[in-house]
């Protein structure tokens, strides 16, 4: 996290651009100061970083129990929250345990342990090995308060319109159309 270099968006160098307004910042840094008031420990940054624009340390939150209330927050920012926990079972368990969905990761040696594992979490999109991952040919999109539907891909493009449906019976027919 420490390497990760704030900067212009437009300059290949860049791993960090700015959050999309100040109003977004300032959200952050008062879900950090939550957490931490709640229990939660700042591990690495958690602060402004000091240029021009809305600039954010990338955070690491350790310690964020399910009591704290960010952990039902989504966190729209360079900020990873991390928890150790006693085995899969409850790994899965507490990855489903938010009322959102949108993505979710899982990093593991074992590729067929990690499908398994993907398949259990509730989530619109789920990438093995890599935190995200998006192309225009396939889907985007969450459940629960993560999304409505799809973007991107074939399935986008019913996002986008609306459907009708016109049915023509032959005249003089049943009122529930032709009786076959």
């Amino acid at each position: 996290m420490a390497s990760l270099k704030a900067g212009d968006p437009n300059d290949p160098a860049t791993a960090l651009g700015p959050l999309a307004s100040e109003k977004a910042l300032h959200l952050l840094l008062d879900q950090i100061k939550l957490a931490r008031n709640e229990g939660g420990k700042v591990v690495f940054g958690g602060g402004r970083i000091d240029r021009s624009g809305f600039y954010l340390e990338p955070t690491v939150l350790a310690g964020i129990t399910e009591e704290n209330p960010i952990h039902a927050q989504e966190l729209f920012g360079p900020v990873a929250s991390f928890r150790v926990v006693e085995n899969e079972n409850e790994a899965v368990r507490l990855a489903n345990a938010t009322p959102f969905g949108l993505g979710a990761s899982v990093f593991t040696a074992d590729i067929e342990r990690g499908r398994k594992v993907a398949a259990k979490i509730k989530s619109g999109m789920i990438f093995i090995n890599q935190p995200a991952w998006a192309a225009a040919q396939l889907p985007f999109g969450g459940v629960n308060n993560s999304g409505f539907g799809r973007e991107l891909s074939e399935l986008g493009f019913g996002e986008f319109v609306n459907e009708k449906l016109i049915n023509v019976a032959p005249p003089s027919s049943p009122p529930w159309g032709p009786v076959r």
